[in-house]
């Protein structure tokens, strides 16, 4: 018997949030982080307050607050491909890449991810973090500029600030502002990066035009596919693939294995000489164990299902536009998804964290964004659509969200 199964909370238990543990020592030795306690109050006045939330195994929620955009990670196929790999390799990679956390398994997904994308070469990281930062920080240089958009992920604001290279951070999907700024640093060794999909509107970036003025002043172009990957494109091959820029030589992607393949893990996709590169220089990949057999094994499988199955893609992207439109009918203020996120405002922060509460209460998993997450000041309501999801699944979101709406919601 494994040893949860008999845990409370695999039953279903004690699923609000972990109860705090007791103050430890006196005096200077508790002293050295008394601060800790000023920030935990500094959070609570402004309703930033996190908490964990276990969940059971098994649970009667509609979930539109996760990201496995193709509704894959309980697809027997994945789960039983990923028992194998665990059962074949081990339940841990044992080591770094370069040591022995390296297997064919890791291999083979990297060969199949690089063909599938288009692209000539890919390697695969523990996490999308991981591979955001390894990509900015091996691919940049300490007296070279990287040029940022304004609403790229956390992990590429912490990929720009570990690399020591200049960051300018320019107007969110503005290619004009992008060619400005690499204008005024002629001869610099330079990178653009940006999301491919943003992750709090959904919105597409304008990568044909990012190309273009990378090209027209000598920078590479680093785009992160998370959003995008399984969504876009060709079957589900991503934005950089449907901008005709994949396999491109001055194009690198990078995506997680997290999302639509419903697994764990990350990858930078480039040329074979950018991927050597990062073997020998990316710190988040020499010195990180590798990714678990049973994470590569279940996101080989997914591929793999993925490719047999394109029509996956586009029932996400039908999913969300249909979202879109039921809530934008309802009188709600809905960004038009380009890909499979769906954002909903709400009135303020503390109407946001309500309304995504109210909607938990009657079964339905939604996402919350509130101020800093958001630099725009605007709170939202956060949707994955799945291509999993039924009509009458999509219904009865709907109507969860619009009967949990506080006032000010809707336009009427």
């Amino acid at each position: 018997m494994p040893p949860y199964a008999e845990d409370p909370l695999d039953a279903g238990e004690g699923t609000g949030p972990l109860p705090a543990a007791p103050a430890q020592g006196t005096g200077p030795l508790r002293a050295a982080f008394d601060w800790t306690e000023d920030a935990a109050r500094q959070r609570a006045r402004a309703g930033l307050v996190r908490t964990l939330r276990p969940r059971a195994a098994e649970s009667d929620l509609l979930d539109l607050a996760g990201n496995d955009y193709l509704g894959l990670t309980r697809r027997p196929a994945i789960t039983e491909a990923a028992a194998e790999a665990a059962r074949r390799w081990g339940a841990g990679s044992t080591g770094s890449r370069l040591v022995t956390g390296s297997t064919r398994l890791h291999a083979r997904l990297e060969r199949e991810l690089a063909e599938f994308c288009g692209f000539e070469a890919a390697l695969v990281f523990s996490s999308g973090y991981t591979a955001n930062l390894a990509a900015l920080t091996a691919l940049s240089a300490r007296d070279g500029l990287i040029v940022s958009d304004a609403a790229n992920h956390a992990s590429i604001v912490d990929g720009c600030r570990l690399a020591r290279a200049e960051t300018a951070v320019v107007p969110h999907a503005d290619p004009d502002a992008v060619a400005k700024t690499l204008a005024a640093h002629p001869g610099r060794r330079a990178l653009v990066v940006s999301d491919s999909v943003f992750s709090v509107d959904g919105d597409r970036a304008p990568l044909t035009a990012l190309a273009a003025a990378c090209r027209a002043h000598g920078a590479g172009l680093v785009v992160d596919d998370a959003h995008g990957f399984g969504v876009l494109g060709d079957g589900g091959r991503g934005a950089l693939h449907a901008a005709g820029l994949a396999g491109d030589p001055d194009v690198v992607a990078t995506l997680t294995l997290s999302k639509s393949l419903g697994s764990q893990g990350g990858a930078v996709l480039g040329p074979a000489r950018v991927i050597e590169h990062l073997v020998n220089a990316a710190r988040t990949f020499i010195f990180d164990t590798g990714l678990a057999p049973a994470a590569a094994g279940g996101a080989l499988a997914s591929l793999r299902l993925i490719a047999a199955e394109p029509a996956l893609a586009a029932r996400a992207r039908t999913v969300a536009a249909t979202l879109h439109a039921r809530l934008t009918d309802a009188g709600f203020t809905a960004a038009r998804p380009d890909a499979a996120v769906v954002s909903v405002h709400a009135p303020g922060p503390a109407e946001a964290l309500r309304w995504a509460a109210d909607c938990r209460e009657l079964g339905l998993g939604v996402g919350c964004f509130r101020p800093p997450s958001v630099p725009d000041g605007i709170s939202r309501l956060r949707l994955t659509a799945r291509a999993d999801l039924t009509d009458a699944e999509i219904e009865r979101a709907v109507t969860t969200i619009v009967r949990t709406a506080p006032p000010g919601a809707t336009a009427g």
